[in-house]
């Protein structure tokens, strides 16, 4: 199992749980990353990074999409697909541009495309395997069939 550590700098206020890991983002098609930290945050849908970071790297809004925040409202962001780096990994995801200045997050979409879960006890990020128990069922059903079929 893969472990990825921690960043080093952490918020004196950050209770358990709550921590931040390094992530390079990048545009898509892009040579060009930056090192930024960002908070994982697993009660957000997407990856939250601010509008400012991802202007200078030429990221682009592409549509807009639906949000609600935590005290209810509904709100509408842009979104882009951007290129991120966690660790050794590296792969496109969708990012929402944020507030300019406001605290990267790292959304449970994210996460779950790189196969990351959330150890809060450690303060870290560790690598699981990916899950197809539905996939498994359809298979197993499909070659009932098959085997149905070919008795016949």
């Amino acid at each position: 199992m893969d472990w990825l550590p921690p960043a080093e700098a952490r918020s004196p206020d950050s209770e358990m749980g709550h921590f931040r890991v390094p992530v390079h983002l990048g545009r898509r098609g892009g040579e060009r990353f930056e090192l930024i930290e960002a908070l994982v945050d697993t009660g957000a849908t997407y990856t939250w990074i601010p509008r400012d970071v991802l202007d200078a790297l030429g990221v682009a809004p592409e549509e807009e999409r639906p949000f609600v925040l935590a005290d209810g409202r509904d709100v509408r962001f842009p979104v882009a697909w951007a290129q991120l780096r966690i660790g050794a990994r590296e792969q496109p995801t969708i990012v929402v541009f944020g507030h300019p200045g406001s605290e990267p997050m790292l959304g449970l979409v994210t996460l779950e495309e790189f196969r990351l879960a959330v150890d809060p006890v450690s303060r870290r990020l560790i690598s699981v395997p990916g899950l197809l128990k539905g996939a498994a069922q359809i298979l197993a059903s499909t070659v009932a069939i098959i085997a149905i079929a070919t008795k016949l």
